[in-house]
């Protein structure tokens, strides 16, 4: 492989997981600061890897595996006991493939959050993330309650138009 394919490669493998990465190491670390250095210093540890020649059939397990240990590390240091640590989510403990499965949809997510325009994106993290009522919104952005409800609306309906268009384009990337 060239060096400027293997640019593009990881360029392309950072585009694609460095956020279900970052959500992946949070289930463990439940702090995001902590997730993103982690994950940061896995795609560095990757790419002196890469430049040294070595190797590597699965980037993408590669990654999600030291991502993994490198949490359970920092746990370690910090003295919090890892023998059997799971990642936890609201639900309770779930395994690494469905922390795995969760990161990578909560990644999709928001990205096609990230999409909406900004300010009906804006009405709607409100809403959905912090749990503001229509009138609380109105009042804090200086819309009318109509707006609000208008603006969940259009963004409700471009989430699910969205993430059919992002679903297809994440698959074809597989």
């Amino acid at each position: 492989m060239s060096s400027t394919e293997t640019i593009t490669s990881f360029e392309n493998l950072y585009r694609y997981n460095y956020r279900p990465l970052c959500l992946y190491a949070l289930h463990y670390m439940g702090n995001i600061e902590a997730a993103e250095d982690i994950v940061q210093e896995c795609y560095m540890k990757l790419w002196e890897k890469l430049e040294e020649s070595s190797h590597i059939d699965n980037r993408r397990a590669y990654l999600y595996m030291t991502v993994r240990n490198r949490c359970l590390d920092a746990l370690k240091k910090k003295g919090i006991p890892t023998e059997s640590l799971k990642p936890y989510d609201t639900y309770g403990i779930i395994d690494d493939d469905d922390a795995q499965a969760r990161a990578q949809t909560e990644a999709k997510l928001w990205t096609a959050i990230d999409s909406l325009p900004p300010k009906c994106r804006e009405v709607f993290i409100l809403s959905k993330r912090d749990g503001m009522k229509y009138e609380e919104i109105a009042e804090e952005l200086g819309l009318s309650v109509n707006t609000v409800r208008n603006q969940i609306s259009k963004a409700l309906k471009l989430l699910k138009d969205g993430t059919v268009k992002i679903f297809t384009f994440f698959l074809s990337l597989f």
